[in-house]
């Protein structure tokens, strides 16, 4: 109870619920051979932690802001360019992690003077200019990023799937480095999303929802907004940069397309929604439905319209065809919006959601 800051599920059906996703994430390399399922949990854990972290300034304070995604680059190329100019050792990694995460809280910091004392549609819109103007940087500077093809490395022997721990003949399944590699991502997410569940129950948190209901009470009350708020923005900076540091670790690759990416930061922004604004279980609960309808929707749909087709159904077939996935999607999102308003874990809880 103390590690959860006493702040359990409060719900019998959200904590059946978040039980089955961690065992499932837990077990998925003996449960679901293959590499689209480690893929899938692997994205799930590491964007569990990323929404956690956004869902800090969104959730708990009410500020709304672009920039994540540039935090969550930082990450992903400070241990990529250190892995590839220095090679495949642990050095290069503490290297990249010492660099980053720094940077990242930094940047936090000065984005969080300069922009927290406006109002919040300011805040947002420099923001979203200061990841614009990072992208373009990160696109522009090829001899140190690798520009639009990135950058790929190689791990560290202990992590690099050709390092057999057990073999097959031992037990019926094999580890090895990848799954090595998987479960270190699993084990530093759970460690983020513990510590900001610590955080957001903390005395520091109760300000942080204090000043999102109200922030000129809170100042009457004698509390620095700005200096609460800058701290949550470097807290959730530092957190995004650990999961690009998980995210280029478990791609062997930095790049734009995965780390950068306006579209990334939508996706993070829909999984806020659906697992519910100001709960931080949500964010697991939230990535995983995302996820998993983003990676099996598709083909789910296809075995429906196959379904449909042989049974002679008019029109069906059509409608669910897999080409069509991204319109299914997008209806399920406004589903969970309408029946979900609170998010998944605002439902099942019984409360409202942040405003």
């Amino acid at each position: 109870m103390m590690i959860l800051s006493g702040d359990p599920p409060r719900s019998r059906a959200l904590t059946l619920l978040l039980i089955v996703i961690v065992a499932a994430l837990l077990a998925t390399p003996w449960l679901f051979p293959g590499a689209k399922a480690l893929n899938v949990a692997a994205k799930i854990c590491i964007f569990a932690a990323l929404v956690a972290s956004y869902d800090l300034l969104l959730g708990y304070t009410g500020s709304v802001s672009f920039a994540h995604t540039m935090f969550y680059g930082i990450g992903s190329y400070a241990v990529a360019i250190a892995l590839y100019s220095m090679g495949p050792n642990w050095a290069a990694v503490a290297t990249g992690i010492v660099v980053g995460l720094p940077l990242a809280m930094l940047l936090a910091l000065a984005i969080g003077l300069f922009s927290l004392r406006v109002e919040a549609i300011f805040f947002a819109m420099i923001t979203l200019a200061v990841a614009s103007a990072f992208m373009v940087l990160a696109s522009q500077l090829s001899w140190l990023t690798g520009g639009e093809d990135g950058r790929s490395f190689q791990l560290p022997e202990l992590l690099r799937p050709g390092t057999v721990f057990i073999s097959k003949k031992a037990f019926g399944f094999e580890v090895n480095g990848r799954t090595l590699t998987y479960y270190l991502v699993f084990a530093a997410s759970a460690a983020m999303i513990l510590l900001l569940l610590r955080v957001v129950n903390s005395p520091f948190g109760r300000v942080l929802q204090a000043i999102r209901e109200n922030r000129f009470r809170a100042e009457a009350l004698g509390y620095r907004t700005v200096f609460h708020l800058t701290y949550a923005n470097c807290i959730a900076a530092t957190v995004a940069a650990s999961a690009g540091v998980l995210n280029a670790l478990w791609l062997r690759y930095a790049g734009p397309d995965t780390s950068l990416s306006f579209s990334i930061m939508l996706d993070i922004l829909l999984m806020v929604v659906i697992g519910g604004m100001g709960t931080t279980y949500g964010a697991i609960v939230g990535a995983a439905i995302f996820i998993l309808a983003q990676n099996y929707l598709q083909a789910l749909m296809g075995t429906a319209s196959r379904a449909a087709a042989d049974a002679g159904l008019p029109l069906v077939p059509g409608l669910l065809h897999p080409d069509r996935w991204l319109l299914w999607l997008g209806l399920l999102f406004i589903a969970s919006v309408y029946f979900f308003p609170t998010g998944v874990v605002g439902r099942l809880r019984g409360k409202p959601s942040a405003k």
